[in-house]
């Protein structure tokens, strides 16, 4: 999992990886994008970073969320898109918190002493970290 502080540093991570994946099995110039994964991650710190993913065919095993599809999806690999749009379609609700060390859920179990402190230290710095207003 490679994780990223911008949004655009993450699409672009993902359309290198996209190319070299499918270097080997394609001919074409403009290849074929179908899914576009994304998953944003709150860290302790409270540092937002970013996940993102493309692939030729829709549901493939991903990390991310399968976040676009079919044209919209071709449209952020050939760089046609909007940050300020994407950004307002990512649901908060599906953003993942780490909780301890590499490990992230949407929210921390409160039943464990990790996940306690986590919470707390979340509720002491900001009511929803890494929302960007």
């Amino acid at each position: 999992m490679s994780l990223y502080a911008t949004l655009e540093e993450a699409i672009d991570a993902a359309r290198e990886e996209f190319l070299e994946k499918i270097a080997d099995t394609s001919d074409e110039e403009s290849p074929a994008v179908d899914q576009f994964n994304l998953q944003k991650y709150v860290m302790q710190d409270g540092d937002t970073m970013w996940e993102a993913e493309f692939s030729a065919e829709s549901g493939e095993e991903t990390e991310g969320l399968s976040f676009l599809s079919g044209e919209a999806a071709q449209a952020i690999f050939d760089d046609d898109f909007d940050k300020q749009e994407l950004l307002e379609e990512w649901q908060p609700e599906n953003t993942l918190y780490e909780w301890d060390e590499g490990e992230y859920q949407l929210e921390p179990p409160l039943d464990t002493e990790e996940g306690a402190a986590a919470a707390e230290e979340w509720d002491d710095e900001d009511e929803f970290p890494g929302r960007e207003e």
